[in-house]
């Protein structure tokens, strides 16, 4: 059971720290941007900053593998409709945050802010995905 409960401690450690981590940029960019710094997104994927970026990604891989040994573990069946269905919104989430980690590079190194609201729009989506993960682990009807 001592596995159990740190798989656990670890599946929510990691979720809390991405999800603490993308609220805490975007609230640095949002706060910078509106002081008026146009080189916010220059300065976003900079030194400290990766380190948090670093710290989302590790957390981002280890989720997969934390919650399927969990699973595992427990004995439930990989078919229920809840695992199904955060096992695509994870998959979905994945990809708009390697989009947006994308857009966010080009911003960088062209320096223009150009459609921000399709790369706002792909934050808030990959947010509200993992949210929606939360939601289905919190709520899973075992």
């Amino acid at each position: 059971m001592e596995t159990l409960t740190s798989l656990r401690i670890a599946h929510i450690g990691a979720t809390a720290l991405f999800l603490v981590g993308a609220l805490g940029l975007a609230i640095w960019l949002w706060r910078t941007r509106r002081n008026g710094d146009s080189t916010a997104y220059a300065r976003l994927l900079q030194r400290p900053r990766v380190f948090v970026w670093l710290l989302m990604g590790l957390a981002l891989v280890s989720m997969p593998i934390t919650g399927w040994e969990m699973v595992h573990r427990v004995g439930w069946p990989l078919g229920q409709t809840w695992l199904l269905a955060s096992s695509v919104l994870y998959t979905l989430a994945m990809l708009a945050c390697f989009w947006l980690l994308a857009r966010l590079n080009r911003l960088r190194v062209a320096q223009a802010a150009s459609n921000l609201k399709f790369t706002a729009a792909l934050a808030v989506f990959s947010f509200a995905c993992f949210i929606a993960i939360a939601g289905l682990m919190g709520a899973k009807p075992v």
